[in-house]
């Protein structure tokens, strides 16, 4: 007997909430003792698992809150966001089902925020934002965070938000389209890169005294961002770019973890 933490309860953990135990818990069974009554969110929680990635918890095999508070010989199953499945009206962990596909990056996640650009998603990043600059942002403009920061997620004001597992730019962003299902929503090309903005079609006349002598004289067709007035054209890089988007775009297997 542990006089310390006197109860124990069994969980069992889903799917890719695996990532979050370790290879000693590949199975995803952990014995977890505790003292009182705790919620089942600060147990998941003290596991590594933030609380964002779960939407279904049972214990004992009914569903439950956050709230919930732990009983000795509980057993409580923990699974990840459905995405195919809306199943709020059951788990009623969040005030709306992970739909929006609008995101604010954290400081480490700067080449990520261009892929995901580059790709046509919403992907707020400031290279000097603190926790509570991204939180707030989250909070105010309903943007899912994307981090590699579990203790940011574990904020308890943050309701949308994924542990980003790979440090490698590309297959964060492999990532980020399997864990969302968004490759059916891309629309390469449609953002600025840069900052973020939309692009739009341009006439050539209005954008000509900025652009270089050969490309004024080769090429036709331009757009422009709307916010910081970025002026894009077809060029060499292009085909490289297009390269990039197919790539990114076209797997649809389990992300392999890095």
């Amino acid at each position: 007997m542990n006089e310390r933490h006197p109860h124990l309860a069994e969980f069992r953990i889903y799917a890719e909430l695996k990532d979050f135990l370790g290879r000693r818990r590949a199975d995803g069974r952990v014995a977890y003792r505790f003292s009182g009554r705790p919620a089942v969110k600060d147990a998941v929680e003290a596991l590594g698992i933030p609380h964002t990635e779960v939407d279904l918890l049972l214990v004992n095999g009914e569903p439950v809150a956050f709230g919930h508070g732990l009983k000795h010989g509980d057993r409580v199953a923990v699974f990840p966001v459905f995405e195919g499945l809306d199943i709020s009206p059951v788990n009623r962990l969040r005030p709306r089902p992970l739909r929006t596909t609008r995101f604010v990056l954290d400081v480490h996640l700067g080449k990520l925020a261009r892929l995901l650009r580059l790709l046509g998603f919403d992907a707020h990043y400031e290279n000097d934002a603190d926790d509570d600059r991204i939180r707030g942002l989250a909070a105010d403009e309903g943007r899912i965070i994307l981090t590699r920061d579990r203790g940011l997620l574990k904020h308890a004001g943050v309701t949308h938000g994924y542990c980003v597992r790979s440090a490698d730019p590309r297959v964060q962003a492999a990532e980020v389209l399997q864990r969302f299902d968004l490759r059916g929503a891309a629309a390469p090309f449609s953002r600025c890169p840069a900052c973020n903005g939309t692009v739009a079609p341009v006439d050539k006349a209005e954008v000509a005294h900025r652009l270089p002598g050969r490309t004024r004289r080769c090429f036709h067709r331009f757009t422009r961002c709307t916010a910081c007035g970025k002026v894009y054209w077809k060029g060499s890089h292009h085909r490289a770019l297009d390269g990039l988007v197919r790539e990114l775009l076209g797997g649809a297997g389990r992300v392999s973890r890095r």
